[in-house]
């Protein structure tokens, strides 16, 4: 995802590299960027937003910077225990903060139209069916059960199936069945692309909000 990000961020004129941020044993050259060690962030130039995606033993540190030096933190890092995302409620206080299991700008706006379909539509069926590539191993996945979350909040009570084949990227359905009819919203992935294109579409966007925390769909 970081040489992804890299990648991405020479199409856009809106956003510059002051950084990279990778374990030691990292290729520098093929960062293709200004390289900083996770040990040695405290010599990072000043930055205005940090971009996470890495893992749980890195995101502490990064996360720290950004709250001392009052930088917007956006990161997509799972994986993380109870106490870190206390961490991050407490970050919010001083800085904006964005996390998300999934930085598609179609996925957030799915999360919308199922919490409104789930709040319309009482006493319907409610049945999400998400399928992955054959590595992936959790299920249901974490947009999956996000999506049941924007169901539940709109009253409803949401069922799960996974299925893992082939090369899937990623595809979330989520059904809506009554009496004689029935609605289906669903989101299909064909690039992993899209996932660092919506991280750097709520990087350029969260620089500048007050402190607090922010969804996806808050910054379309």
């Amino acid at each position: 995802m970081g040489q992804t990000l890299l990648r991405l961020i020479a199409e856009r004129d809106d956003l510059r590299v002051v950084a990279a941020v990778a374990p030691p044993t990292a290729e520098a050259g093929l960062l293709g960027a200004p390289f900083h060690p996770v040990a040695d962030l405290e010599n990072v130039p000043v930055f205005d937003v940090a971009v996470d995606f890495s893992l749980p033993a890195a995101f502490d540190p990064l996360l720290a910077l950004c709250a001392r030096r009052g930088a917007a933190f956006v990161s997509g890092t799972t994986g993380l225990a109870a106490q870190q995302r206390a961490e991050l409620l407490i970050a919010a206080q001083r800085i904006p903060v964005l996390w998300s299991a999934n930085f598609s700008l179609g996925v957030a706006i799915l999360d919308e139209l199922v919490e409104r379909a789930a709040a319309a539509l009482p006493g319907w069926d409610c049945d999400i069916v998400e399928a992955h590539h054959t590595r992936k191993l959790d299920a249901p996945s974490g947009t999956a059960l996000a999506l049941g979350a924007a169901a539940q909040r709109g009253g409803a009570d949401p069922h799960y199936a996974s299925l893992r084949a082939g090369d899937i990227v990623g595809e979330h359905l989520v059904q809506f069945a009554g009496q004689g009819e029935r609605i289906e919203l669903i989101h299909r992935a064909t690039s992993r692309d899209i996932f660092a294109r919506g991280a750097l579409h709520a990087a350029a966007r969260i620089v500048g909000r007050p402190p607090g925390i922010f969804r996806l769909r808050d910054l379309l």
